[in-house]
């Protein structure tokens, strides 16, 4: 339970930083940068499973019959996840991006409830209509759905669930999503190549090796966390999951009103209090629970 806290922490952590290295990107369009990441995901994890298991992995993890299926679909997810994510950072978007992750940790107990029969107190109720009321708030006062961050939560609620019901280890079935991935982001690559479109043949052709080490930078950037995430998701409850998550949102937040000058106008502190309320009860319910149950073993 403690080390899938300091795993899933960890990985908020780095999440929250992410707005500073994918500005670094601004310039390539979102779709070639997640097919980047996609196919330099793969190379990093395949990496680290030659140097932790030799040459006889992908065999073995064939042998593991791995459900391909869900895996399938958790990649679907992610992809989804990033795409909009890389769009939202460096079109502006960085706080309506932070909205996500900061719906996110309420919508996992939806989730944890419906689909792992996790039981939900009144705190959790109250919690989650608070965060409803924020997301009504902000589509009556900006005339529109935030759907910028509703589609960031509710793809990364739905990867976690796969994730966490996924047989494999952390790094076997970011292998395995990764593989699934890579043929399409190759593709798509080798196309834009031939189209003279392509950022990275442009960079390597010109001489911008800064902008080489930045695409190519996108694949552990991309895996570790994620490697992080699910390793922690593993160990401890969809609850728990949500209570750390506010990390990574509130970092976010941070930097793209100080370090990027993105507007957080009045119409938006009322809905982000709102969540603010939401997630402070959320966690102390979360600090009496664990409180109570030390008790109990005492």
């Amino acid at each position: 339970m403690s080390r899938g806290v300091v795993f899933a922490l960890t990985a908020y952590l780095l999440w929250g930083v992410f707005p500073i290295f994918f500005k670094q990107l601004q310039g390539v369009a979102p779709l070639e940068v997640l097919a980047n990441r996609m196919l330099w995901s793969l190379v990093f994890v395949a990496g680290l499973l030659t140097a932790l298991r030799g040459v006889r992995w992908p065999r073995e993890l064939l042998r593991s019959r791995p459900p391909l299926g869900w895996f399938a679909l958790s990649a679907l997810a992610v992809s989804l996840n990033w795409l909009i994510y890389i769009w939202s950072v460096n079109s502006g978007h960085i706080v309506d991006a932070s909205l996500g992750y900061f719906i996110n940790p309420l919508l996992n107990v939806l989730v944890g409830a419906l689909f792992l029969h996790e039981r939900l107190r009144p705190a959790h109720w109250a919690a989650v209509m608070l965060a409803t009321i924020a997301v009504a708030w902000l589509t009556w006062s900006e005339g529109r759905l935030p759907w910028i961050g509703l589609t960031l939560a509710f793809s990364f609620s739905l990867y976690g669930l796969l994730r966490k019901r996924a047989p494999l280890g952390a790094v076997e079935g970011l292998a395995v999503e990764t593989a699934l991935l890579a043929p399409a982001a190759g593709a798509y690559l080798l196309w834009l190549a031939v189209q003279h479109e392509s950022a990275l043949v442009s960079a390597v052709s010109g001489g911008h090796l800064g902008l080489v080490g930045w695409l190519l930078l996108t694949g552990p950037v991309t895996a570790v966390p994620l490697l992080f995430f699910a390793a922690g998701a593993r160990r401890i409850s969809f609850a728990t999951l949500g209570i750390l998550q506010y990390v990574g949102p509130s970092l976010q937040l941070l930097i793209g009103v100080r370090l990027y000058g993105e507007p957080f106008d009045f119409e938006k502190l009322v809905a982000y209090s709102l969540i603010w309320i939401a997630l402070a009860i959320f966690s102390l319910d979360g600090l009496w629970q664990w409180r109570a149950a030390r008790a109990e073993q005492t």
